[in-house]
């Protein structure tokens, strides 16, 4: 042994934060500039300017967290690849 432990009791609490419905990893923050900044765990994922960052910003104000999240994918590139068929069909995808 490495030391004494801690009883399970004390100290923080390490069980996994609950995620959200529809929750693709997506973020975003706003710059100074006005530029808006999409992340995607926590790595910028793209930079919008100019009308692009409005409409994503209108969507992300007055939407759902799902409609931003697919919005932000969207935006990314990170969206229907065209593989969901194949995927759906592959052995370890199989009930």
């Amino acid at each position: 042994m490495n030391g004494p432990s801690a009883p399970a009791d004390e100290g923080e609490d390490f069980s996994p934060a609950p995620t959200r419905p529809f929750d693709l990893g997506f973020s975003h923050r706003e710059r100074k500039d006005g530029s808006l900044e999409v992340l995607h765990g926590g790595r910028q994922a793209a930079l919008l300017r100019g009308n692009r960052a409005l409409a994503l910003l209108h969507i992300l104000n007055t939407g759902s967290f799902e409609q931003g999240q697919q919005a932000m994918a969207k935006i990314t590139g990170n969206y229907k690849r065209g593989n969901e068929g194949q995927a759906r069909r592959h052995p370890r995808n199989q009930g």
